[in-house]
């Protein structure tokens, strides 16, 4: 049953920004709920202007409304003031198309991009009054099928007692090849008692992941000793998916009533990096490179401004600079619609004079800041983290851009890295201070420079996930010498909170017996902890503790090549020899050479059956 819209009109007035609880956007797609064989809300735990960001669920959304018989609607986080006056009126969560409860619908799909969105999952379950234990939703009652997604599955252990299942990789063939099981099985043999026949042939299909059919074992020190299938049939490992070719975006996206955090129509022109930094877990997991041809991207973009009104195209990949075409697709966007004022935006550029012509075909009418990312600050550290960007490179990029009259720049860097002294932390002062004398150089006036120093966090799937988070203790005296450092006029510094590093750390690296720890800390209070406002550190102190559990243990501990860390069972197509092999390169600080140029034999194409590696896109 729909939720009256009388009462919920009557709590709008008294919440911030009742546009994010509205619905009815332009372009949003309502589809007759009486006629749906299949109904799936897409959730994204945190706040409607940040989800309403995400390209994948945008993908997933036209994807699956695209289908006869299935309808697709979102739901995001409420904001804890919406949160609070829904559960004084009894007022369930809901969808915006329809204002259907959650637990109506078939399926509910939540993206998972970040660990410390966790706890918004909890809340939103809890809010639409489904059980928050897969274990819980199995009985009589059909529930919900709950489905996670995102980078956050490559070790989604910390969050496996809440799912019924958990794609890994790339959802767009999945989610179809799911939505036919359910088809063919018939909504009465995918709830309540049925549930587990339905899973067992989900954990068929490549890309998913069971939860409930594997179980962890451990030594008795506490390290995981494998994650092992609990039925016969079911794989021992779960390989990720990949889609070989792009499929086509959509061509009427959504358009918020509230200004969203990346207020612009967005084009994946790529996806996958070639440039192998071995921080990344991004470009490890997105392996390997696909590209969407030219012709695609410029109809797609004058399709995308006659649909939304937008006035920016953002050409979105992790390292967009890198995309074959991308000079004349910038210069032929210019050409279409720059008499509109269409602004087109690289949200990712490298740090080479390149970048900078390409920034200056795409602000040829407004010079705004251009944004590059060393990360280290010295050659050798550079070197360790793969980098393959030197001092002479940032700083000619710098006299370019500065010349070519822009008066801000921004550079991002990392605390912690592996290996990492303080004279390396130094030397991003005086490389800060090297880029300022440049600017002033070149405009012969003074230039502003604006510093963004994060503490690094060792993801799994990278070659550094062995490696332990960098102490808290040697962060806080590096963050102090480069406040010390860097206090010229015209130099802006901030920094992460060393509060919230930990916990990111703990979860990303966790285990199973992690689930526990979230849903206390849930229970204790924990909302939105990506938010410096509501974070409370405390109650995940206190969660841990209750639980038995060291953060520590997670977060700061070296581990051995023998340990069979907590996500073993999921293969990314790189194998784990070449991740080891990358960290004693680091190491050793030697790098490594792009994948554009050579093969380094990581194992994808093996993997994947792929003849080349990046794959070639279709003729132009």
């Amino acid at each position: 049953m729909m939720v009256d819209p009388d009462v919920l009109n009557c709590l709008l007035p008294g919440v911030e920004k009742p546009a994010r609880y509205t619905g009815n956007e332009w372009n949003s797609i309502r589809k007759d709920w009486s006629q749906a064989r299949l109904r799936v809300a897409l959730a994204y735990p945190d706040v409607y202007e940040v989800g309403m960001s995400n390209l994948g669920l945008a993908i997933l959304y036209e994807l699956l409304n695209g289908q006869a018989g299935t309808l697709a609607e979102r739901v995001y986080t409420p904001w804890p003031d919406m949160d609070r006056a829904m559960r004084q009126q009894g007022i369930p969560l809901f969808s915006l198309e329809s204002r259907h409860p959650l637990a109506e619908f078939d399926w509910l799909g939540f993206s998972l991009p970040y660990e410390l969105n966790y706890s918004n999952v909890l809340s939103m379950l809890s809010l639409a009054g489904i059980p928050l234990l897969a274990s819980q939703r199995v009985g009589s009652r059909t529930w919900p099928l709950i489905i996670g997604g995102g980078t956050c599955t490559y070790n989604a252990e910390p969050m496996a007692d809440f799912f019924d299942l958990l794609v890994i990789g790339e959802g767009e063939e999945v989610i179809l090849e799911l939505a036919e099981l359910f088809h063919s099985l018939g909504r009465d043999q995918v709830g309540g008692t049925s549930k587990a026949g339905f899973l067992q042939h989900a954990s068929c299909i490549e890309g998913v992941y069971v939860p409930a059919l594997y179980a962890a074992e451990y030594h008795a020190d506490g390290r995981v000793k494998a994650t092992v299938p609990a039925l016969a049939g079911v794989p021992a490992t779960i390989k990720k998916r990949i889609v070989r070719q792009l499929l086509p975006l959509p061509e009427r996206p959504v358009v918020p009533y509230v200004e969203a955090i990346h207020d612009r129509a967005m084009i994946e022109i790529m996806r996958g990096c070639t440039r192998g930094c071995r921080f990344c877990q991004a470009g490890m997991i997105y392996r390997p490179v696909r590209e969407r041809p030219m012709p695609e991207v410029l109809s797609l973009a004058d399709k995308l401004i006659a649909s939304t009104g937008h006035e920016e195209i953002a050409l979105v990949s992790l390292s967009s600079a890198d995309y074959s075409w991308i000079e004349p697709v910038v210069g032929e966007l210019n050409r279409r619609h720059g008499q509109q004022r269409i602004s087109v935006s690289l949200p990712s550029l490298r740090t080479d004079t390149f970048s900078v012509r390409l920034a200056q075909m795409i602000q040829q009418t407004r010079k705004s800041g251009l944004t590059f990312a060393p990360e280290a600050g010295s050659e050798r550290l550079r070197a360790v983290i793969n980098k393959g960007v030197t001092a002479a490179d940032l700083l000619q990029t710098a006299e370019m851009a500065f010349s070519g009259g822009w008066q801000r720049i921004k550079l991002y860097f990392m605390l912690g890295l592996p290996t990492e002294t303080l004279d390396d932390v130094l030397a991003i002062a005086d490389l800060v201070h090297s880029v300022q004398s440049v600017g002033r150089r070149a405009r012969g006036q003074p230039v502003q420079i604006s510093v963004s120093v994060n503490t690094f966090v060792p993801k799994p799937q990278t070659p550094f996930q062995w490696l332990p988070l960098a102490a808290t203790a040697d962060v806080l005296e590096r963050q102090a010498a480069l406040r010390q450092q860097l206090r010229n006029k015209g130099i802006k510094l901030s920094w992460s909170d060393e509060d919230s590093t930990w916990l990111e750390a703990a979860l990303a690296r966790g285990d199973r017996r992690m689930s526990a720890v979230v849903l206390k800390a849930w229970q204790l209070g924990a909302r939105f902890d990506a938010w410096n406002e509501w974070y409370r550190p405390e109650l995940w102190r206190q969660a841990f503790a209750e639980q038995g559990l060291d953060p520590h243990f997670y977060s700061s501990r070296l581990r051995s090549r023998e340990e069979c860390l907590p996500w073993a069972h999921i293969d990314t197509g790189v194998s784990p020899t070449f991740l080891w092999d990358e960290y004693q390169r680091a190491l050793r600080a030697e790098s490594s050479v792009n994948c554009a140029e050579g093969c380094l034999d990581c194992g994808v194409r093996r993997s994947f059956g792929l003849a080349e590696c990046p794959v070639p896109s279709v003729d132009q």
